[in-house]
């Protein structure tokens, strides 16, 4: 299989696919200016479209899918993509991320379909600390959807968790408690300054990686031990006898760009080497104007051509377009 490597010999093998830039929650870190700009039908990528390109992907050297959103489940016959997806000869691992609030209904034709990992935004175990972060009264069905995930046998499944002082920040310990007792690995991650936050703002809600392991370290008799190393940005650690593990994700304090090795496909069809870039390939202009599989192919290796050595987060503001909330580039 051909290898997709970049500028600096990082090894590109990850494509992120949104398949919509809708949502059924508002959270506060995803589209903080509130309102929605939604894309029309005809603006976002056909099935079909997300098939040549992933297809044009593979040749290239991708060889992990993961299907992001918006809300990805929301989006109709997305288990029927997701099959197509799986039956590609060359994708070797086929993932999802979810708001968990429809995965109750979907965990077992999903993972019929070639499903077999979990991402599941939780940000809270309170139900109205939930709504106050999400503007929906729906913690108990995320619950219901990771219960569901686990009992199809998607494994593992991944809770990833977004800081904010003052907002969230005091259950740290009780989120990294779930690995206690489930074979969960709960995903501590670091704000980011995305559309929509000030520079003051965010650093009055921005909880540093080294406090939260501070935090869970003070948890009696409970220290975190054994470093795993992990696939993607995660670094991996557990509680002495749990079934679970307990990850932390600094894309400031610790950033991992080092390691990065994907590129993110939008709803829209823009390729975007880093999520904190600006800079895009309009791949479904092309598309649409009747671009070979090479052509296609051709396109991809630019984008991992043009990929950023790292993100400028810490030392400039954030340079994302006005109209590109996270729900929209896919996260």
């Amino acid at each position: 299989m051909m290898k997709l490597v970049d500028p600096y010999g990082r090894t590109i093998d990850y494509l992120r696919i949104s398949i919509t830039d809708r949502c059924n929650l508002d959270c506060l870190y995803c589209a903080p200016l509130g309102g929605r700009k939604r894309r029309s039908h005809a603006e976002i990528l056909s099935y079909e479209e997300i098939l040549r390109i992933t297809n044009a992907a593979v040749h290239s050297g991708i060889s992990k899918i993961r299907i992001t959103g918006g809300e990805p489940l929301q989006r109709k016959g997305m288990v029927r993509l997701c099959r197509m997806l799986a039956d590609i000869d060359g994708i070797e691992s086929l993932a999802m991320t979810s708001n968990g609030i429809l995965l109750k209904e979907f965990a077992a034709p999903l993972f019929e379909a070639g499903v077999r990992r979990v991402n599941i935004s939780l940000d809270t175990l309170k139900p109205e600390r939930f709504r106050n972060i999400t503007g929906k009264d729906l913690l108990s069905q995320v619950f219901e959807g990771i219960e569901a995930a686990e009992k199809v046998g998607m494994n593992p499944i991944k809770i990833n968790t977004v800081v904010m002082r003052g907002i969230n920040d005091d259950e740290i310990e009780d989120l990294a408690g779930l690995t206690l007792e489930k074979p969960y690995h709960v995903r501590f991650i670091e704000l980011m300054p995305t559309q929509g936050y000030t520079k003051e703002k965010h650093r009055a809600l921005f909880v540093p990686i080294s406090e939260m392991i501070h935090r869970i370290n003070m948890i009696e008799n409970l220290q975190l031990i054994d470093k795993d190393p992990s696939f993607g940005p995660a670094t991996l650690y557990s509680f002495p006898g749990a079934p679970g593990k307990v990850g932390f994700i600094a894309p400031l304090s610790r950033h991992f760009c080092e390691t990065c090795n994907r590129l993110r496909l939008t709803a829209d069809g823009k390729l975007r080497a880093c999520l904190f870039s600006e800079k895009e390939i309009d791949i479904k202009g092309f598309l649409r104007k009747g671009a070979s599989m090479q052509a296609l192919s051709d396109l991809i290796k630019h984008a991992a051509r043009s990929k950023p050595q790292q993100h400028h987060l810490n030392d400039i503001a954030p340079k994302i377009p006005s109209n590109r909330t996270m729900r929209a580039i896919g996260g």
